[in-house]
């Protein structure tokens, strides 16, 4: 049998060759009509681009790098579960790399000479390297930045508001009417951006309610992580005012301080409630189940591949933008109680 060519795609999707390859290549210049057309054709028929001649053509290898921190977190498993097909999508493959939020490793991923390790490009959520290392960067590395690092203006960040997340799940705490509300996780040195955003969030949410903010309830994390969530809220329950509630800065932590609370007999949430934050599957299924913040993870992904091809295949610089991504609140048992 014939192999599907780009000419009988463009011929099912009444537009030219030219537009096709647009398409598959991912630049931006193509309407959503006709990128929607094109992709129906795609799938009907089958089409696979030849990434071969393509890299042999553009001097590619066809392959881009997604760097995280840590691949046994969850979070960042389900954040590629999205990133990968996206990429297949548009005729990349995938490599993946964990740093172990090591400074010196980052850094040479992203240094001068970076791409001899064979990729076009790169999605990177940084863990050890702060907003000024990121600044001495290859500028010729197509860089996507996840997480929580603003934009110089040369490479793209994709992100939620974490903010207006945090605050949210704060909120919900104070609508339940609780008053002595904990946070797990909070980061107050310079890569730790995202957790001092939570903690904003955190602030946030107490100012609107006109409730004061207790410091002392406000614990610091190495890591989000169960161990640490689990040993903050032993320290907690350890006081002679414990909280009420407790928010986590990830669904991990949260599961670490249910299985303390737990552990020493208490009930969650009659007597303290509990949210957490990234809406992992884990936490679907708990016991109690995890109310949390849960961000558009397919969204992410999705902006994430998309401009980091866009920068890829681009003849000409292509400025940095901020991409925000959607998220919503999911209220379950740990907030909420069963219901009967």
């Amino acid at each position: 049998m014939r192999e599907t060519t780009l000419r009988d795609v463009a011929d099912l999707a009444g537009v030219s060759p030219r537009t096709v390859s647009n398409v598959v290549n991912g630049y931006a210049r193509v309407t959503e009509a006709t990128r929607g057309k094109v992709e129906r054709a795609i799938a009907e028929l089958g089409y696979r681009p030849n990434v071969l001649a393509r890299n042999l053509a553009t001097g590619r290898s066809g392959q881009i790098v997604v760097v995280v921190p840590y691949l046994d977190t969850p979070y960042f498993a389900e954040l590629l579960q999205g990133i990968i097909p996206a990429a297949r999508k548009l005729g990349y493959n995938v490599l993946v790399d964990q740093t172990d939020g090591d400074r010196e490793h980052e850094g040479e991923l992203i240094g001068r000479g970076s791409r001899r390790f064979l990729f076009d490009g790169m999605i990177l959520s940084p863990l050890g390297l702060s907003q000024e290392d990121l600044a001495i960067r290859d500028p010729a590395l197509p860089l996507v930045i996840l997480g929580e690092r603003v934009s110089d203006g040369t490479f793209d960040h994709v992100g939620i508001d974490d903010v207006a997340a945090s605050t949210e799940a704060v909120r919900h705490l104070i609508d339940l009417g609780r008053r002595r509300i904990a946070a797990i996780g909070d980061q107050p040195y310079p890569t730790g951006e995202a957790a001092q955003l939570r903690t904003k969030g955190f602030r946030a949410a107490h100012a609107a309610a006109g409730l004061p903010v207790d410091e002392s309830l406000i614990i610091g994390t190495a890591r989000f992580n169960r161990v640490d969530g689990a040993t903050a809220m032993a320290a907690l329950l350890d006081r002679a005012d414990p909280p009420d509630a407790v928010f986590c800065y990830s669904d991990l932590v949260a599961s670490g301080a249910i299985h303390t609370l737990l552990g020493r007999g208490l009930r969650v949430p009659q007597d303290v409630a509990v949210i957490g934050y990234d809406d992992i599957e884990d936490g679907r299924y708990s016991n109690p189940t995890i109310s949390t913040v849960s961000p558009d993870k397919r969204a992410i992904a999705q902006l994430a591949v998309e401009r980091l091809v866009i920068r890829i295949t681009s003849t000409e610089p292509v400025p940095g933008i901020e991409l925000r991504a959607g998220h919503r609140l999911i209220a379950r048992q740990s907030t909420l109680g069963r219901s009967t």
